[in-house]
């Protein structure tokens, strides 16, 4: 049931053309992320200052809150090229010595979804952060021999949802490493009357709010509801993205006040009717409501965690108070009783 939810963070093939033209190009255009943004910004520029390649980047976080972005305007800020290549991708040693061989000096290569790179790949990488060199084997058995090809400096940033997968011999070798966490409604009303401008789009302040507080702290949900909200507006208003127009378009695609789809709702309404609130284990409320259980936990459950929907206890799932009020169910009197623990 998650296939093509309005609402997932994951990128689509219609996200990728439309962020292309969204994307800042440089640190002072970047929006949100203060933290990250201000430290990149003074390692860039002592890195510029001495003449050298900017330390290897680790960033981590949920989906869609502009981590290539990041490795683009690392590329910028630097003056260098930007490399983009995946995990998944990146299938044989062989291929990533081809990709390192072919980088300049400065140069940033964005992997995403690093934690995805098999262990004999991963081992290239080794010697090429710490040492800017890889080793070649050439030949087979007993006559192979190996030969170190030396690397110009480069900058690795990588990207990934999944730290804690990433092996600690790789994690160790980024110099830098950020977190990057949901934005505040504020920081995405920004974003989208920037994304509006951008792309021609016709939206008051309460249009924009209203769109902010449903896109789950993540910009590329912000973009995305603004594309088919400007839809709404073309086909049944007058072209404005007002809070009314807003609300009646994220309503009509089932994107409710919270930024909850349907198949949310599904996941709440099961465990507070089927388990009466809970708790529950993972595996039967995966079941009940026909998804399987890693699905549950990595696709649905962290925005429902982390808005306070769902609490994780030692005995299972337990519907937090939130999640009674978002489905229209009455809260039992013990339920602060239940607590997180």
């Amino acid at each position: 049931m998650s296939d093509k939810r309005i609402i997932s963070a994951e990128l689509t093939p219609e996200d990728k053309i439309q962020e292309n033209s969204l994307r800042p190009k440089n640190l002072s255009e970047y929006i949100g992320q203060k933290k990250v943004r201000d430290n990149l910004s003074i390692y860039i520029k002592a890195a510029k200052e001495r003449g050298e390649a900017l330390d290897h980047v680790l960033l981590y976080g949920p989906p869609g809150l502009g981590k290539t972005t990041l490795a683009g305007i690392i590329a910028e800020e630097m003056g260098t090229r930007l490399k983009i290549t995946s995990g998944p991708a990146v299938e044989r040693p062989g291929e990533l010595a081809a990709i390192l061989s072919g980088l300049s000096e400065g140069d940033v290569l964005f992997v995403d979804e690093i934690h995805r790179l098999n262990r004999q790949v991963e081992e290239i990488l080794y010697p090429a952060m710490e040492d800017y060199a890889i080793d070649i084997i050439l030949g087979k058995g007993a006559t192979a021999k190996s030969i170190r090809l030396d690397l110009p400096p480069f900058t690795l940033v990588g990207a990934t949802t999944r730290a804690g997968l990433l092996s600690a011999p790789l994690r160790d070798r980024f110099g830098v490493v950020s977190h990057l966490e949901y934005y505040s409604d504020e920081e995405l009303e920004i974003i989208i009357k920037r994304s509006a401008g951008v792309l021609n789009v016709s939206i008051d302040d309460g249009g924009a709010k209203e769109l902010a507080k449903r896109s789950r702290g993540t910009p590329r949900l912000a973009n995305r509801f603004l594309k088919r909200v400007r839809d709404f507006a073309q086909v049944e208003f007058d072209g404005i993205i007002t809070s009314d127009v807003a609300d009646h378009a994220l309503s009509s695609l089932e994107v409710d006040m919270n930024g909850l789809d349907g198949n949310d709702r599904r996941i709440l309404i099961t465990l507070i009717d089927q388990f009466n609130g809970g708790p529950v284990g993972v595996d039967s409320l995966a079941a009940s409501i026909g998804e399987d259980a890693g699905t549950l936990e990595e696709v649905y459950e962290p925005y429902l965690v982390q808005k306070g929907f769902i609490n994780r206890t030692q005995r299972g799932r337990v519907a937090a108070a939130r999640a009674y009020d978002s489905v229209g169910r009455k809260k039992p009197e013990e339920i602060d009783d239940r607590g997180d623990g």
